[in-house]
């Protein structure tokens, strides 16, 4: 593209500049990396919404078991936090894939799932449905100080062992639903909460349980403690990011990996040709 710009000492020539191909296409793929898709913002809202209401549930369980055991038990507040997971897929999956953490969703984008311009933006939707669900809950459950916080109930490295472990189940059975087509998707949300529920059962005594940073953050600045709060940053991130490369390796397929992890009911031909809608969970 040659542009003329008029000189304006009338014995030179005019400047000619020209634009190359290159510098062009090269405007053209970093306005790309900065434009978001159509309806982004009702993916934004989704996950706020979702984060929301899961640390709502599953701290408010946690603080309430934490003061009165009568009140709800250990292994209620581990349902609790399990069943949750499990509406909020069904409820929000076909919009904004319901990460509600930013492990997993750091842990799709590492593994070509997600686009990496969208993380950030999904990480500080969670992160505020965090922290607004917690400082709810302080006005909520006063005088119940410690809302739902997860510290190591031993030593830094037990915990940071054990938030890897679980996170790494809980990632591996997401990437199975969420990514692989031949998997049996009719009940993945299910499958997702109950990995939840299971992990934290094990992993509550231990450390807490957590499997996700924001459900951490929030907590920790509404009842200012912050003690060992780097285990449940790293231990998620190495747990989830590791469960994808590990299901990435083993998975078989002939079609091409999926490139937004999300769940959506899925979509079938009758005998007669009509399209219809299953009662199962897929890919968007």
């Amino acid at each position: 593209m040659t542009e003329i710009h008029p000189n304006l000492d009338i014995n030179e020539l005019p400047i000619i500049t020209t634009e190359t191909p290159t510098n062009h296409h090269f405007k053209v793929s970093l306005l790309s990396l900065v434009d978001y898709p159509p309806g982004f913002s009702r993916k934004v809202v989704a996950e706020v919404v979702a984060t929301f209401l899961l640390v709502f549930v599953t701290c408010g369980a946690a603080a309430l078991s934490t003061s009165d055991e009568h009140k709800v038990s250990q292994l209620g507040a581990s349902v609790a936090g399990g069943l949750i997971v499990t509406v909020m897929i069904y409820a929000v999956g076909h919009v904004s894939g319901a990460h509600m953490n930013p492990a997993v969703t750091l842990a799709f984008a590492t593994g070509g799932h997600f686009p990496w311009i969208q993380v950030p933006i999904y990480a500080v939707a969670q992160l505020t449905g965090s922290i607004s669900a917690s400082f709810a809950l302080r006005a909520l459950l006063q005088p119940i100080k410690h809302l739902g916080t997860t510290t190591p109930s031993g030593t830094d490295i037990q915990a940071l062992v054990m938030e890897i472990i679980v996170t790494f189940c809980m990632m591996f059975v997401t990437s199975a639903v969420a990514t692989d087509s031949k998997a049996v998707g009719e009940l993945a949300g299910l499958a997702v909460g109950s990995s939840v529920c299971i992990t934290s059962i094990f992993a509550g005594p231990v450390s807490g349980g957590s499997m996700n940073p924001a459900r951490t953050i929030g907590p920790a600045l509404a009842s200012n403690n912050y003690k060992a709060i780097w285990v449940y940053i790293i231990g998620p991130v190495l747990g989830t990011t590791s469960a994808v490369r590990c299901y990435s390796f083993i998975r078989y397929t002939d079609r091409p990996v999926q490139s937004l992890s999300s769940f959506k009911l899925r979509r079938s031909k009758s005998i007669d040709g009509s399209v219809r809608d299953k009662d199962s969970l897929g890919l968007v």
